[in-house]
């Protein structure tokens, strides 16, 4: 049901009652926007347990590789189906397994400034505290997976910023994401006056998993817009009155189609919208993204080349040759410096490009750098 609904409903349970429920139907529960954060993130830790258990006997217990071709007829040799049909289900455990992983190190880095150390640049180390406690609002590892990761609890925080993914978006990539997010809480809460600061990494939909055709076509956005637009709603249902109640959306290539989606097929209740490295967003003016005039925001390297290529199938169609984007200056956004390079960098620990964002995520508008 809605948001709304889902509150109420969570609201009229007695405690005995709701853990009954968190304990029986965990995978259920943990979807429901609208529960408080705290009560979604036990949910959907019972439900992580228990697939990432699941998984894992899975795959410890696959029969022996069948051979990756046959003899048929007796004259020619062809693919073995029973090979492909294994070898796809041992590459989604292990893939589904490496996600759950990560998922878990970030649970276990509390105070640490930075949960995944090996991969990262040594120039572009975070430098700022350590990080808040987790929160998992969404799990399923079927598919590409999905997952929904805060940084600090958004029931009570000032600030909330939710990161959405484009291309390739899945469990078994959750690395990239997750330290985009951390890398932005860090950034934002190290502004001045210790502002309050949850980030959450929403990998809450069936992403496209390919440049062409998967890519460039809008139905995956389409399709995972409600979602989105509920996910909001329900953040703003279950916050806490007595904290500020500021959310923005900081999307990243085919994520801003997705944005643009959920303003153009609903309400997206964002006070802030901000996009990097976008393609186009289904809408020809930043007026249509249901935000406060002056709070779309837009971020492109220099040599990124998704907004380019991107703008004839997600830009708004004007004329036969014009496709409108975030990019374009009749769009309204406001362009923010970017430091970066390429079209995965927006996040670097201690780049202006991060900079930027974060004081937007904290409401500092006239600190931000605009060309």
């Amino acid at each position: 049901k809605s948001p709304k609904d889902n509150a109420a409903w969570w609201k009229s349970l007695s405690k005995e009652e709701q853990a009954e429920y968190i304990s029986l139907y965990p995978a259920s529960v943990g979807k429901l926007d609208g529960l408080p954060v705290e009560d979604r993130d036990e949910a959907n830790r019972v439900w992580f347990n228990e697939q990432r258990a699941k998984y894992q006997t899975e795959l410890d217990n696959l029969p022996p590789e069948p051979k990756p071709r046959q003899i048929l007829a007796g004259r020619s040799m062809v693919p073995n189906d029973k090979w492909t049909e294994w070898y796809n289900r041992k590459k989604h455990l292990e893939g589904a397994l490496d996600g759950m992983m990560r998922i878990q190190m970030r649970f276990d880095s509390t105070g640490k400034a930075d949960p995944f150390p090996a991969k990262r640049p040594a120039d572009h180390k975070p430098t700022g505290d350590g990080l808040p406690p987790a929160y998992l609002l969404g799990f399923d590892p079927e598919n590409n997976g999905r997952a929904i990761i805060a940084n600090g609890n958004p029931d009570t925080a000032d600030h909330t910023a939710v990161l959405v993914g484009g291309i390739k978006s899945r469990l078994s990539g959750l690395y990239t994401p997750m330290v985009s997010g951390a890398n932005l809480w860090q950034a934002a809460s190290a502004m001045p006056g210790e502002p309050k600061v949850s980030t959450i990494t929403w990998n809450g939909y069936d992403a496209p998993q390919n440049l062409f055709p998967e890519g460039a076509l809008n139905r995956y956005a389409d399709r995972g817009a409600g979602d989105f637009n509920d996910f909001l709603a329900g953040l703003h249902t279950s916050h806490a009155p007595s904290a500020d109640d500021h959310l923005s959306v900081q999307a990243h290539s085919y994520g801003s189609v997705l944005v643009g989606s959920a303003a153009r097929q609903g309400t997206l209740e964002a006070a802030d919208v901000m996009f990097s490295g976008s393609p186009g967003v289904q809408v020809g003016r930043a007026e249509d993204l249901d935000v406060p005039p002056g709070h779309v925001w837009n971020q492109r390297a220099q040599d990124d080349p998704v907004p380019r290529l991107g703008a004839p199938t997600h830009g708004h169609h004007e004329g036969l040759t014009q496709y409108i984007t975030p990019n374009d200056p009749i769009f309204g956004a406001k362009q923010m410096t970017t430091d970066t390079k390429g079209h995965g960098n927006y996040w670097l620990a201690g780049s202006e490009s991060l900079e930027n964002q974060a004081r937007v995520v904290v409401g500092r508008y006239d600190e931000v750098q605009l060309k």
